[in-house]
């Protein structure tokens, strides 16, 4: 497959100015795509906006994938980042790649296309652990981080495993899940009260904390356990455990 004239019979396709190899295409006014070929010009860096527009962030995005290939492409990960990225009007911290049976973007029209494309796309820094299962990078990109919204919120990684005989809430999985950090805080609270019950959670770098209540909150972790804190500096703690 020659990967240029591809990307340049895309519905109105034009060269992306600033990078080489690169285009722009797009479906209407709502969905704007961009790609740029790898080093070797066998792979295809593409990235997608929907709604908003910048130009400006589609090629510093696809400038840093294509500096950073191999960390991003080369260890076979099902969804991967590289820190660093930084663009004016944007807090983002990092740029995130998902393979192909991630995405899944061309199957339908072309699906030759699907299996050299990888979607790149601007992240938070506490977005991606690097340690996704195919299942969890699908479940990230594809319901969860809403990658193609270029004024989206940080949806920092987060899995969550609790019990609370008390209100009979619990996992319904065998081990820790993927979740929002939304669902942290409102457990946490929940546990007072709770004898036998408990929060577990595993933050981006593998961290594992929980939280338990036997008339006072406690708190274990690598460090150890911790007993006396109020259950604001529980939440100002898993907050925190979050941001790394």
């Amino acid at each position: 497959m020659d990967l240029l004239t591809t990307l340049a019979a895309f519905p109105n396709a034009a060269p992306l100015a600033g990078l080489d190899r690169a285009w722009t295409w797009s479906l209407g006014p709502v969905l704007h795509f961009a790609g740029a070929v790898t080093a070797d010009g066998r792979r295809l860096l593409q990235t997608n906006q929907r709604g908003r527009r910048d130009e400006e962030l589609a090629r510093a995005v696809l400038t840093f994938a294509r500096q950073h290939e191999e960390p991003l492409l080369g260890e076979g990960r099902p969804i991967a980042a590289v820190r660093g990225f930084s663009v004016p009007g944007y807090a983002f911290g990092a740029v995130a790649a998902t393979a192909p049976e991630v995405h899944g973007h061309h199957k339908a029209q072309n699906p030759d296309l699907t299996a050299i494309t990888y979607i790149v796309f601007p992240a938070f820094a506490t977005e991606v652990s690097g340690r996704e299962s195919m299942e969890e990078a699908q479940a990230r990109y594809q319901r969860m981080l809403s990658p193609a919204e270029i004024g989206r919120s940080p949806v920092p990684f987060l899995k969550l495993r609790f019990d609370n005989p008390r209100t009979g809430g619990g996992s319904t999985n065998r081990g820790r899940a993927l979740t929002y950090p939304r669902m942290l805080r409102q457990e946490i609270p929940r546990l007072e009260g709770a004898f036998g019950g408990f929060v577990e959670w595993e933050n981006r770098t593998g961290e594992v904390w929980r939280v338990a209540w036997d008339g006072e909150w406690v708190l274990s972790g690598a460090e150890g356990e911790r007993r006396g804190m109020g259950l604001d500096a529980i939440l100002t703690f898993s907050d925190e455990t979050l941001s790394v």
